[in-house]
């Protein structure tokens, strides 16, 4: 069971991996990273 479950991690890992180089999906990233940044400023 756990092979799967590896299996299916690094399919998924690559997928992630794969979307994350289009630079419009970089685009979107950074976004996301900022806004987070933000939220976690406004917090503290």
């Amino acid at each position: 069971m756990k092979l799967f479950r590896t299996a299916a991690a690094v399919g998924i890992a690559k997928k992630l991996y794969d979307e994350s180089r289009k630079p419009a999906n970089q685009a979107r990233i950074k976004q996301a990273v900022q806004t987070v940044r933000d939220r976690r400023a406004r917090k503290h």
